[in-house]
């Protein structure tokens, strides 16, 4: 382990008591289906939304059940010292203040893998390439197509040279899988539902919201 002020690129204002600026939020899950590789959540709300419900595939060694999708909000959920749908209020909150200035939410996944059960993407250092695009989404210099559940990388807009990606990987990385998400909703109502009326609304009405969008489709 190295002292971070030995990091060449870390923020000047990263001992400030006042805070560092942030622009933007990344979570992410495990999945090998479902989830794209990247999607930019429409708003603050969206995003806690999004941070609520991810989760990851189970492996053997963690369960001994392999591919079973466990919930875990912001990756959070062995650490939260309190009622995890009052953290999930926190975060909403935290979007009503007057003047704040929020960051743009993020929901990656590096594991997404074919119909033989191999990596799509690379991952490890070409994780950067995700990354330029989040920050060219940030700085407002790329484009994102809107889709049930946020705002997907448009044609081209992850720099991809060099890697050997064919137009299909390609196309399946970033695909939304209607029929998967809609398989998912019930599975988020019995995990929102394990919290009772805690939860807050604002939550229930973006799953309400997700539903009719994979509806319309």
């Amino acid at each position: 382990m190295a002292p971070a002020a030995q990091c060449p690129v870390i923020a000047p204002e990263w001992e400030d008591p006042k805070g560092v600026p942030i622009s933007a939020i990344l979570f992410g899950g495990r999945r090998a289906t479902v989830v794209p590789l990247v999607n930019e959540a429409y708003d603050w709300e969206h995003g806690v939304f999004l941070g609520s419900i991810m989760g990851s595939e189970t492996t053997a060694a963690a369960t001994g059940q392999v591919g079973v999708v466990r919930r875990d909000p912001f990756a959070m959920l062995p650490f939260c010292g309190y009622n995890m749908a009052d953290y999930w209020s926190h975060w909403l909150d935290i979007g009503q203040r007057k003047g704040a200035q929020l960051p743009k939410i993020f929901f990656v996944n590096w594991f997404r893998k074919d119909a033989d059960g191999k990596f799509l993407w690379p991952g490890f250092g070409d994780n950067s390439r995700v990354l330029k695009w989040v920050f060219e989404r940030v700085s407002g210099q790329t484009e994102a197509v809107e889709t049930p559940i946020g705002l997907l990388p448009a044609a081209g807009a992850i720099d991809t040279e060099g890697l050997s990606l064919d137009d299909g990987q390609k196309a399946e990385l970033l695909k939304v899988d209607v029929e998967g998400w809609r398989k998912e909703i019930p599975d988020i109502e019995d995990f929102y539902n394990r919290f009772g009326d805690r939860v807050p609304e604002a939550l229930r009405h973006q799953l309400t919201a997700l539903d009719d969008r994979l509806t319309a489709r």
